[in-house]
């Protein structure tokens, strides 16, 4: 299976501290893949490797070949992606701007049937439910549904170190446990979405809107 992994942040500034928390939670996401499911290649996609165009202007908007170089190469990794890890922050009980923006940059053709596993954290002590809850429905639109596991991390820097490793006296064995529970799902689904899409190819039973609205529209 091949995974991409969204870090919905780019917050590089305090308080609170650490001011990069997010990246925390994705590096222990990383060491639990890579230690229980070492056959998969995940690669960490951080929205400040990218520079967004201001205006907004979507991949999917600009002619054949004439989008930015990095996002076409990120079109093509999410194409070529099998499922994906979206890791987010709480902002006023919603998902991460950072990470709706850089998803808005992509056409739903892309992510579509391939499942997808929702992780939040936070500082404090709701670990990002709130967040993780309008999840749904934008992963639900762009065609990845998230797996019934959700993952919610409260105190993440009580959790993970900036490695990624776990701090001293937290219960391991009960943390991978529960990580566990999202990606083992995760990949029961890939599996099954990636041999079904080898059978039949899904956008040719169902043609992906491109040019009007009205293609959306009832008869």
């Amino acid at each position: 299976m091949k995974y991409l992994l969204f870090l919905g942040t780019v917050r590089d500034s305090a308080p609170p501290k650490p001011a990069r928390l997010g990246l925390r939670v994705a590096r222990a996401c990383l060491k639990h893949l890579a230690a229980f499911q070492s056959e998969h290649e995940v690669e960490l996609i951080d929205p400040m490797d990218y520079d967004l165009s201001v205006p907004f202007k979507p991949q999917f908007s600009y002619a054949k070949g004439q989008a930015p170089k990095e996002l076409d190469e990120l079109a093509q990794k999410i194409k070529q992606a099998d499922g994906y890890i979206m890791v987010s922050p709480e902002y006023n009980h919603t998902m991460s701007p950072a990470l709706s923006h850089l998803l808005n940059h992509f056409g739903s053709s892309l992510f579509s049937y391939k499942p997808s596993v929702i992780v939040t954290y936070s500082a404090g002590q709701w670990g990002g439910v709130r967040a993780a809850m309008s999840m749904r429905g934008i992963l639900s639109e762009l065609g990845c549904l998230p797996v019934s596991a959700m993952t919610n991390i409260p105190k993440a820097q009580e959790v993970f170190k900036e490695d990624g490793n776990f701090q001293e006296g937290q219960n391991q064995q009960h943390w991978d446990n529960y990580l566990a529970r999202g990606f083992l799902q995760l990949e029961w689904w890939a599996q099954a979405t990636k041999q079904k899409r080898a059978e039949v190819n899904p956008n040719e039973v169902t043609q992906a809107f491109k040019k009007d609205p009205s293609q959306r529209n009832a008869p």
